[in-house]
């Protein structure tokens, strides 16, 4: 049996079988005469590269030429068809292996998986849908004058429990720009909400000494850590719910927005070695308190408090835990209440680590430690400190052996520590490049803890730079649930869209990010990209140049816009290199550290290729996550035909998972 790669065209009339015998005629009749008056249907035949496959209610044609030969037909085909507005039809593509065979009655047949998933990509669709498959578009992309019409609808259900990623194909003169119906049933699905799911939010601080809001923050959230250890919930992170009021009016809309059935709402009162913890646990659908209780102990005490509320929750949601997971929600961190506090400082101060003065969070941590040297957790903080600042660029590569040790320490203090595995990826897949470790990591901590929301994320972003994207979109999708509003999260989904050509995906998950988080300039920049690669310059550059304005860089926006303006996008985007190869070369002479892979990308947007491959031979060994995402990043891909970026790139190729 012989197979050849096909270009497949899928034609159907919706609702064909509702149509009176007469109706059914007339209809395949118009259908069949306006297909064949497309100019690719006639060169095609003409020139043998045409197979056709009747069906009852439409049917296949499988071109032989060249990939949009089928889109171009169904171009064609839906511009005439709002000529005929009763003749409802819907179209799928895909190219994949087909045969031609002899059928059980002696007839010519084509079958093949080509045939297979191109129907069932036009099955997602309704009236006045062109849908390809996932394969088709991202071959489609790398043609400009494709991009604008590409729209990414994600996965589709179809028979036999199976999915097919799809994309939506329109313009202003063909196809249908509403989402399938199938594409919605499938959303909504995937956004049931759960009655053992629930929200922490942030307790108020009652003290007379405001100064105390760590201390009551601090408390929400080792709660929610306790929680979220329990497999059976759904624990939504504090990066989500930290934008909640500590007394919300309206629990059900905010219950709705984070996707819970379930909301915790208390306050905090600490005086001197006193402190009064005040929780009530509300359902999200009436309204109505569940359950409620006020803890009056010794600042000691807080453990056993903490443990409890987490018990009775665990109870009221009926939640069912595993001996471990009893365990692991009634463990006593330490004896020191004040290595406690300075750890909860050091939280505070983390959780703020853009803003100035982010030091703080690792001179606490420190302090804990010297308080109680036994403080797995304090370790833990100090390890995600340096990791996260080095992998990121913010700290010097000198201090990965800093994360390492501390990393360490916490694990052979407490070895079922799952926060302590996330830093413990980062030294392996940064520092050291040791994929297959880092893949144990993340694994591991997942299993400890399988809420925490920053391994899965984490996981997921690792995953796509190495290659594996249904993979890392999956952790991805999985972490949203657990940490809808979280910037971080959000803006390395539209990343990981970007990354994989999703661009239609990316454009919507930064204009989300902007929705949450307005004028913050990574997204703006970063949207700037993507609608570089969709051929969409004004667009581009108008998000560029919001990116300087919101970094406090005005005068270079104004600069980037009139160059623009006058010479044309070309000009622009060198005059945006050479603004920010000045910026870059202020830092260094502050000096702050600046990773190589900043200057390779100034440079390459300044149009000098040499200065930038320079400075990509220092990137791609410099030991952080820019090194990684080069290999991947569209932004790029001007230097790709180079052999020595090839050859650099290939320094950071993936190993293989063990």
């Amino acid at each position: 049996m012989k197979f050849e790669i096909g270009y497949v065209l899928y034609i159907d009339i919706v609702g064909y079988s509702k149509l009176l015998i007469h109706e059914q005629s007339e209809q395949i009749q118009k259908l069949r005469q306006i297909v064949r008056g497309t100019e690719e249907f006639r060169v095609a035949e003409e020139e043998g590269k045409l197979l056709r496959l009747p069906t009852g209610d439409g049917g296949a044609l499988v071109f032989r030429s060249n990939l949009e030969a089928p889109v171009r037909c169904a171009l064609e085909i839906s511009k005439e068809l709002r000529n005929h507005p009763n003749l409802r039809v819907r179209m799928g593509i895909h190219c994949g292996p087909v045969n031609e065979i002899t059928d059980l009655n002696e007839q010519a047949n084509i079958a093949g998986a080509g045939i297979n998933i191109a129907q069932r990509v036009m099955n997602c669709g309704d009236a006045g849908h062109i849908l390809l498959s996932k394969h088709v578009a991202e071959d489609l992309e790398h043609f400009a004058r494709w991009r604008q019409y590409l729209h990414d609808l994600g996965e589709c259900n179809v028979k036999h429990g199976g999915t097919v990623s799809i994309v939506n194909c329109y313009g202003e003169e063909f196809g249908n720009c509403q989402v399938p119906q199938k594409s919605k049933e499938r959303t909504a699905a995937q956004t049931r909400i759960s009655r053992k799911s629930i929200a922490v939010l942030p307790f108020e601080n009652l003290s007379e000494d405001k100064a105390n809001d760590y201390f009551a923050l601090g408390i929400q959230e080792e709660i929610l850590t306790r929680l979220s250890k329990i497999g059976d919930l759904k624990v939504i992170s504090r990066t989500s719910t930290v934008r909640f009021k500590s007394s919300p009016e309206n629990v059900p809309e905010i219950a709705k927005q984070l996707g819970v059935g379930n909301i915790l709402a208390g306050t905090v009162q600490k005086a001197v070695d006193q402190v009064r913890v005040n929780v009530r646990l509300i359902d999200a659908e009436s309204d109505s308190h569940v359950w409620a209780e006020v803890y009056d102990r010794k600042l000691t005490d807080i453990f056993a408090v903490e443990t409890d509320i987490a018990s009775k929750i665990a109870d009221s949601l009926q939640a069912n835990l595993t001996s471990a997971e009893r365990r692991a929600i009634s463990v006593r961190p330490t004896e020191s209440s004040e290595a406690h506090q300075l750890y909860l400082m050091g939280r505070y101060h983390f959780n703020r680590f853009f803003a100035p003065g982010h030091e703080k969070s690792r001179d606490y941590f420190l302090q804990a430690i010297q308080a109680d040297p036994s403080y797995a957790l304090a370790y833990s903080g100090l390890g995600l400190y340096y990791s996260f600042g080095a992998a990121n660029g913010i700290l010097p590569p000198d201090d990965w052996p800093k994360a390492e040790n501390a990393v360490n320490k916490a694990l052979a203090l407490d070895d079922h520590l799952a926060e302590a595995y996330n830093p413990l990826a980062a030294v392996e897949i940064y520092s050291k490049r040791n994929w297959p470790a880092a893949e144990r990591a993340f694994r591991r901590g997942s299993e400890l803890n399988p809420n925490l929301a920053e391994i899965l994320h984490h996981y997921g972003l690792c995953l796509v730079l190495l290659g594996r994207n249904d993979e890392g979109l999956a952790q991805m999708a999985r972490a949203a649930e657990l940490d809808p509003f979280f910037l971080g999260l959000n803006l390395h989904s539209g990343r990981m869209f970007f990354y994989t050509r999703q661009y239609d995906r990316a454009i919507d998950q930064f204009n989300k990010t902007l929705e949450l988080h307005p004028g913050y300039a990574a997204a703006h920049e970063w949207l700037g990209d993507v609608y570089e690669k969709k051929g969409m310059d004004r667009e581009a550059v108008d998000q560029w140049t919001k990116a300087l304005s919101s970094s406090e860089q005005t005068e270079d926006a104004a600069i980037v816009q009139k160059t623009y303006e006058a010479s044309g996008f070309d000009a622009a985007v060198r005059e945006l290199g050479r603004r920010k190869l000045e910026h870059l070369n202020q830092r260094l002479d502050r000096g702050e550290y600046v990773p190589a892979a900043e200057y390779f990308l100034a440079y390459y947007r300044a149009g000098d290729s040499e200065q930038a491959l320079t400075s990509l031979a220092k990137a791609v060994d410099e030991p952080n996550w820019f090194a990684l995402e080069i290999r991947i990043n569209p932004v790029f891909d001007g230097l790709r035909s180079s052999q020595r970026f090839q050859q650099l790139v290939a320094r950071v190729q993936p190993p293989v998972a063990k």
